[in-house]
């Protein structure tokens, strides 16, 4: 901008209009990109209109979820959404899905009954609701309490409002970059100027010369081109199935040494699961996952599926929930027992309409059993499901499917044992038990429990949400790219360890309760060595993603739930599901899936660094010729040669440069190897020793060959042919070293070397417009060159090709030394 100023002052319009056209269309660009993004998040949102059942002034109305205040009396019934914080005044058989606030993917027995203590953490204040839960299973009346942001959803609204976003690392180095240059170009230009002005140059002509340095010098085209470069990541992401709301989050990902995720949800299905079943001595694994009938029990050759009707029949008629076209009405513990029934070639909804229920217990946490009683062939059947160690105490025998029965002592120490050791392995276990009775000994009207005694225990199933099939190996991709994964969750311990060592997190497991007794030195200090976090609440989170960024870590944080918002906003990137989360979510997050698939993590970490691969491609190519032209002009008065470039000369380098091979270079696809090596540091320069002494060397070359043919044009050709030369010579020097940007170790003779069709195009095209300029007499005039012969263009093309041809010698060099060396 400074110098589309002085080219303007100056009276220099035209070179003034082309750098405010640079500057303006890069603002451009990341607006359109960034407001794309937007739009297609909007589009993704599930724009429902909630609505309330409310009693006020005793009479019951339906009312936006907007409209309820504090004292309201709302009722709910299975399959609601909350939509207020409330006190529980009525409970009948009530279960409640809190996991995308706690974290927790099983449901929640709620009660009206007092707590003995206020300091009760959120997942265990079983007589409050919370808005934008959901009820599976009873009804209930509550007392509204709070609304808006005031309730456990709004303090999590706010604490991401006092999260701040810093710079992304991109945008640091960029910024240190651009400083540096503007610092060498200001010197380089002073210089240059007041040797011009004590030489006796006309002051004019070094003022627009000393503005065209500078120009030249500060790669205007770089926002540009990073802008469109991170544009193309963006659509590349979207395609796989990601949204990114900010342009500069796409490289984000590629410098990530850390991704902390959710489990509910995101490792996981959410969606509760049967993987064992123990029934008649024998442990049957389960296959399948979530409300999918696909899968099977497996069984040995010595049963067949009919011996399991008995236990399946069992937990599908002790059983309030439905499972309609894949979707779960109830419980979803009780859905994931119906699908075990299906996958046994029982039918849930043929056993309920022939075996009607007559009477139910409910379950309750006093005595954590739920029983049913069925009117069965003149008998009534009477099914329980519960707390394995209660019901094996309620039984007085088992099922053993007429094999070799144990003695009586030993049957309950065996299924105690498996019980254990179903839940060692992170699975929910549930019993079933059964009973049969006379009609007329039997009381509909009268105390129910006295028929829980004398029961037959069925078997155990073990339950847990499971994981996504694709995670365990996009988790591996991650640890061969150099990336930790941390799991944070809100289940229980032995959960969080068992779907971990499932799906290949390493590390140790730390619980909430234990993470809290740790001050903020300590968590760092450990943080490394930790790989999962149990019962952990969102201001936890919070402290997880701050211990890992003062150990100099890139986070990226995945979640679905509002408790995982306040997490995501302070991670240096944060990744929401867009299918299943929520809207707070997902408006904390910097980009959205639009799968729900943790793998598109390692999809969008690959896209990130092959940009800022790109980008650094571009930088090496833009500043080698910076750097040539800088050296160009300032060395040749102090040689005796005129100016090799006028001024527009500079600025035409500077267009096609910047132009078609600059977006060619940061479009190149990926390249082999690229997920094979550790993330780049975060404060990792672009600009390290080794690049500036390489690109010292390239422009140095540029400099030789351009000012060497310029003084052999002077003896064989007149001035304005040398010149010509010179200039074209330089124009070609950026063909050839476009090439070296393109491999900074190995050859640039690889077997993408033709892959990259942009920058083919762009080099030819660059090419002929070079010539249009040399032979063109509209634009000799305008640039003020001359025709030049078929020799003086083979000079040239020999000459520029040394750019290329030392930088392979040298790299072939480098790579005989290193097999010498490893050898």
């Amino acid at each position: 901008m400074g110098a589309a100023v002085l080219a303007g002052v100056i009276g220099d319009i035209k070179d003034a209009l082309v750098i405010l056209f640079v500057v303006i269309i890069n603002a451009l660009l990341g607006f359109y990109q960034e407001f794309r993004a937007e739009k297609s998040l909007a589009a993704l949102k599930k724009i429902l209109s909630l609505e309330a059942e409310v009693r006020r002034e005793g009479k019951t109305r339906l009312l936006p979820a907007e409209q309820l205040v504090v004292g309201d009396i709302v009722l709910l019934n299975a399959g609601d959404r909350i939509p207020a914080d409330g006190r529980l005044l009525v409970a009948f058989n009530l279960e409640v899905d809190e996991s995308s606030l706690t974290g927790e993917s099983h449901t929640v027995g709620k009660f009206p009954d007092a707590l003995g203590s206020m300091q009760i953490p959120l997942a265990e204040r079983v007589n409050m609701l919370y808005m934008g839960t959901s009820v599976t299973r009873g009804r209930a009346e509550m007392l509204v309490t709070a609304t808006g942001m005031a309730t456990e959803m709004g303090k999590l609204s706010g604490v991401l409002a006092e999260a701040e976003e810093g710079p992304t690392p991109l945008q640091v180095q960029l910024d240190s970059l651009g400083k540096r240059l503007a610092l060498i170009a200001c010197v380089v230009v002073v210089i240059m100027l007041v040797a011009g002005l004590l030489r006796g140059e006309p002051w004019l002509t070094m003022v627009m010369t000393a503005v065209a340095l500078a120009v030249a010098a500060i790669p205007e085209g770089l926002p540009a081109v990073v802008t469109v470069t991170l544009a193309l990541g963006l659509h590349r992401l979207a395609k796989h199935k990601a949204i990114v709301k900010k342009l500069a989050a796409v490289e984000t990902l590629g410098c990530t040494t850390v991704i902390c995720t959710d489990k509910t949800g995101t490792l996981t299905v959410n969606q509760m699961t049967a993987r064992a079943l123990y029934a008649c001595a024998h442990l049957f694994e389960v296959e399948g996952q979530g409300y999918s009938t696909r899968g099977r029990i497996v069984l040995d050759d010595s049963f067949k599926l009919s011996d399991l009707d008995a236990v399946l029949r069992c937990f599908s008629l002790c059983n309030d929930t439905h499972l309609r076209s894949g979707k779960v009405v109830g419980d979803p513990m009780e859905a994931a027992l119906l699908v075990l029934a299906t996958k046994g070639n029982l039918d849930p909804q043929n056993l309920r309409e022939s075996m009607p229920r007559i009477a139910e217990i409910p379950f309750d946490a006093a005595h954590k059993y739920m029983a049913t009683f069925h009117l069965v062939e003149g008998r009534v059947q009477v099914f329980v499901k519960g707390a394995p160690d209660v019901l094996i105490e309620l039984c007085t025998g088992w099922r053993d499917c007429e094999r070799e029965a144990l003695p009586e002592a030993d049957w309950k120490a065996v299924f105690t044992a498996h019980n254990e050791l179903l839940a060692k392995k992170g699975l929910r276990v549930l019993a079933g038990a059964s009973r049969s009775l006379s009609v007329k000994e039997f009381d509909p009207a009268g105390d129910l429990f006295v028929y829980m005694e004398g029961l037959c225990f069925e078997g155990l199933v073990g339950l847990m949400d499971p994981p996504r099939p694709e995670v365990r190996d996009a988790i591996g991709l991650c640890h061969e790219a150099g990336i930790a994964v941390k799991m944070i969750t809100g289940d229980q311990k032995v959960t969080a360890a068992a779907i971990a060592a499932e799906l290949g997190i390493s590390g140790d497991v730390l619980t909430g309760s234990e993470l809290e007794a740790l001050d903020d030195e300590q968590l760092a200090e450990r943080i490394d060595a930790l790989g999962v976090f149990a019962r952990a609440t969102p201001q936890q989170k919070v402290r997880i993603v701050r211990a890992l960024k003062s150990r100099e870590h890139v986070v990226a944080m995945t979640g679905d739930g509002v408790n995982d918002a306040p997490a995501l906003k302070h991670a240096d990137i944060g990744v929401a599901m867009g299918v299943n989360g929520t809207d707070v979510t997902r408006e904390a997050a910097t980009m959205v899936l639009t799968d729900d698939n943790f793998a598109t993590i390692v999809r969008a970490v690959r896209e990130g660094r092959t940009i800022y691969d790109n980008i650094v491609k571009f930088v090496r190519f833009q500043l080698s010729t910076n750097i040539g032209a800088l050296l160009a002009v300032f060395t040749a008065p102090f040689l005796g040669l005129p100016l090799p470039f006028s001024p527009i000369q500079l600025l035409w380098v500077n267009i096609i440069m910047d132009g078609p091979p600059a977006m060619a270079l940061g479009a190149a696809p990926s390249q082999p190897g690229v997920m094979d090596v550790p993330p780049r540091a975060r404060d990792e320069r672009i600009l390290s020793l080794r690049r500036i002494g390489n690109l010292t060397v390239y422009g140095i070359t540029m400099v030789a060959g351009t000012l060497g043919i310029l003084f052999w044009g002077m003896q064989h050709r007149s001035e304005q042919q040398a010149l010509t030369l010179a200039f074209t010579t330089f124009v070609l020097f950026q063909v050839f070293n476009a090439f070296n940007a393109r491999a900074e170790t190995g050859t640039t003779f690889n077997r993408t070397f033709f892959h990259n069709r942009s920058l083919w195009l762009a080099l030819i095209g660059v090419v002929v417009l070079q010539i249009l300029v040399v032979h063109w007499p509209l634009m000799q005039q305008l640039f003020g060159t001359t025709a030049l012969s078929g020799i003086d263009w083979i000079l040239a093309v020999l000459v520029a090709s040394s750019v290329l041809i030392l930088e392979e010698m040298r790299k072939a060099v480098q790579r005989a030394w290193q097999r010498i060396f490893r050898s």
